[in-house]
């Protein structure tokens, strides 16, 4: 084929000119219909047992269900006040009578924390009709989340309710422009910040704690033999008449079987001993008359009673939930042998059964089972644990995080099941006081922070790498090796967003502090300048990005040995960097005599197949490469042979859309072209811009690059 182009980026990888070819050096795959069903059920609200009545709300209730009426869409509500008063209660019955009665789609996402904004979010936009293609690209950065989920909500075929649940950080909702309104729906926001800068536009409704006869009732309803309304009414003053502490209390009495607590009983005993403080600790600043401090030993009153019947477990296992998030919490997380080391695995059932039956916690169906519990309860129960005991607890905590994680994180399929785990993975960190444990918390956030990169979702990695970075600098310091290895993940996600100039700066300076306490051979700083040396191919320093990736070839090769996966994966990358003439100097000349096979560049997939296997992630991406390299070197057919089998295999394991196969589909019509069969390759590539066209849209740089090749096949 003749006529050239400019090279580009292509799908977040290193592209280097070559007869205009466009190729990825960093193998990444991204999962097709084999992969694990996802948590983001988003028809289903992430909330336990609801009110069966709901007390006191009839005004907000009526006010709400005006505003989803038939016809009525385009308008915000916020129902705001202090955690524990029982916003997401409130949304819950409107979501109810939304989807059942007015028979509106209901989509809830819990908006506390950016990952599970996003992920919920871009499952409103599956819901609502988008393609794999164009989630992926979303999910990558390759093309602005939030605009394909408003797009789809606008072009929704029936009207619709979305609930942002916990928004209790509006900054996450405005970073992005996620909060926006449509003539196709309603939107409902239950938060504890109350500022009406936050939220321009929409309607605010104020749910605050309830009133005596409404609390009394409450309190009344969930455990009716424990004594009168007025004894039921002088308890619900003693809680603040919050409905959190009027759930926790009643779920206390109506549990008592040997020896039943009456109302009387319970009361006196909120009044002996230290007060324990529910702090709201999210909400803005309010009045003052309205409490901010409520006065709480309803959890520590059934820790006592659990331990009087010989159950100190439950309040182990409570005091173990404070360590992590209060968003929903994989069940598997508690069934592994490292919570053993705070919870008897034969007592750990048992443990979470009476914290259910006890409403200190609760059951949710997010597509997995999980654990909620609510945050108000976390926060005072974290602030009261003995500080002898918080290391032990903390240290079980990272040992159950990192068991539910993969121990060498693989490309591989989306997995959403990861992202439930980045908001504990950073409560946690939050929490850690001792240095020990906070290196053994950030390994862990590390980790989870490279599965997520490598199963596509570059943004949640990227949030993760640098919020544990940030949270564990100050007490273990800057140049930790931890926190520079965290701060290297992170650069190396901003690379995959296309950010690289930021990606750069970051990698550069992580990897002078790693050169300067570590030494150029250490495996810390040769992955941080693997990383590096792409972003500098990608900006177009191709000179210095070949010099440092030779170095870290020799590095690795003489750090980790010559059949390590990172020192093969690095030597690939020479496969997809080199031009024709430094392939052929890389090849022994003859008579030179013999060459030991791992100095065979070209014969380096065959390496990869006996080291690691047909499958294995780096031998995928070595046969690409290689298949890249005999274009450059003229040799068509056999290039053509071994990019067919790859795209191929590209396109059964994830499914036509996926960057990585339509990269390899481009470079199959590149190599068509030479061979003189332009038919096919216009087929292929026509093939190629239309999916891109779909996912990314017209104007974005890789479609138009796709454009650019179709046309030149086209004209000859």
């Amino acid at each position: 084929m003749t006529g050239g182009m400019d090279g580009r980026a292509e799908d977040g990888g290193r592209v280097y000119q070559s007869s205009g070819d466009q190729h990825i050096s960093e193998h990444h795959h991204y999962g097709g219909d084999s992969g694990p069903a996802g948590p983001d059920s988003v028809r289903r609200p992430a909330v336990g047992r609801a009110p069966v009545v709901l007390r006191d709300r009839a005004e907000v209730l009526e006010r709400l269900r005006a505003g989803v009426a038939p016809g009525r869409c385009g308008e915000v509500f916020v129902l705001h006040g202090m955690g524990g008063c029982g916003k997401t209660a409130v949304a819950y019955a409107l979501f109810h009578h939304a989807t059942e009665t007015l028979g509106r789609a209901g989509l809830w996402v819990n908006a506390a924390d950016r990952a599970s904004l996003r992920s919920g979010m871009l499952a409103v936009a599956a819901d609502r009709g988008a393609g794999d293609g164009e989630l992926l690209a979303a999910r990558n950065g390759l093309r602005p989340a939030a605009d394909l989920v408003w797009e789809r909500l606008d072009r929704s075929a029936e009207p619709w309710l979305l609930v942002l649940d916990n928004a209790d950080d509006p900054e996450i909702l405005r970073d992005g422009s996620w909060l926006r309104t449509s003539p196709r729906g309603t939107v409902v926001i239950t938060t504890r910040r109350a500022a009406a800068r936050w939220w321009p536009g929409a309607e605010l409704q104020h749910i605050g704690v309830l009133p005596r006869e409404d609390a009394a009732r409450i309190l009344h309803d969930l455990a009716p033999s424990s004594g009168t309304m007025e004894q039921a009414a002088e308890v619900a003053d003693r809680l603040g008449r919050l409905p959190l502490a009027l759930t926790l209390a009643g779920g206390f009495l109506s549990h008592q079987v040997l020896d039943p607590w009456t109302m009387d009983a319970y009361g006196r005993q909120l009044d002996e001993g230290e007060p324990i403080e529910l702090i709201d600790q999210g909400a803005d600043a309010m009045s003052g008359e309205d409490p901010r401090h409520l006065v709480g030993r309803t959890w520590q009153l059934t820790l006592d009673a659990f331990g009087a019947r010989g159950l100190p477990e439950a309040a182990t296992l409570l005091r173990l939930l404070a360590r992590f998030a209060p968003e929903p919490l994989p069940l598997s997380l508690l069934n592994c042998p490292e919570i053993g080391a705070a919870v008897p695995r034969a007592r750990t059932e048992t443990a979470l059964r009476a914290l259910l039956d006890q409403s200190l916690t609760e059951l949710v169906e997010v597509g997995v089972r999980c654990l909620q519990t609510h945050g108000v309860l976390l926060d005072s129960v974290a602030a009261a644990t003995p500080p002898a005991d918080r290391t032990a607890l903390d240290t079980t905590a990272a040992g159950m995080l990192g068991a539910a994680l993969p121990g060498v994180p693989d490309a591989g399929p989306h997995d959403p099941r990861l992202r439930l785990f980045v908001p504990h993975a950073l409560a946690l960190l939050r929490h850690v006081t001792d240095s020990a444990t906070m290196g053994e918390a950030l390994t862990v956030a590390t980790r989870l922070s490279t599965a997520l990169h490598r199963t596509g979702d570059y943004l949640s990695a990227w949030e993760t790498a640098r919020a544990a970075a940030d949270t564990a600098g100050p007490a273990l310091g800057t140049e930790h090796r931890l926190v520079l290895a965290a701060r290297s993940r992170a650069g190396r996600s901003l690379f995959r967003l296309g950010r690289y100039e930021e990606a750069e700066r970051l990698l550069r300076g992580v990897r002078t502090a790693q050169e300067r306490l570590f030494g150029a051979a250490d495996p810390d700083t040769l992955d941080t300048s693997h990383g590096l040396q792409l972003v500098l191919g990608n900006l177009g320093r191709r000179d210095e990005a070949l010099a440092l990736l030779r170095s870290v070839v020799a590095g690795r090769r003489s750090a980790l040995g010559p059949d390590h996966p990172l020192t093969l994966r690095s030597r690939a990358s020479l496969l997809a960097t080199l031009s024709a003439e430094e392939l052929a100097a890389e090849q022994p000349a003859a008579g030179e005599g013999a060459v030991e096979e791992g100095d065979v560049l070209l014969s380096l997939p065959e390496q990869c197949v006996t080291r690691l296997g047909p499958d294995h992630t780096v031998t995928l991406g070595a046969r690409h490469n290689h298949a890249r390299a005999l274009f450059v070197l003229g040799r068509f057919t056999e290039a053509e042979e071994e990019i067919g089998q790859v795209a191929e295999g590209y396109r059964r394991r994830f499914g036509p859309e996926y960057p990585i196969a339509l990269a390899a589909r481009q470079l199959l019509a590149r190599i068509r072209a030479a061979l003189g069969d332009r038919d096919s390759a216009v087929e292929l590539m026509t093939d190629v811009v239309t999916r891109r066209e779909r996912d990314l849209g017209r104007d974005h740089p890789f479609t138009m690059a796709s454009a650019e090749l179709l046309g030149a096949l086209r004209t000859g």
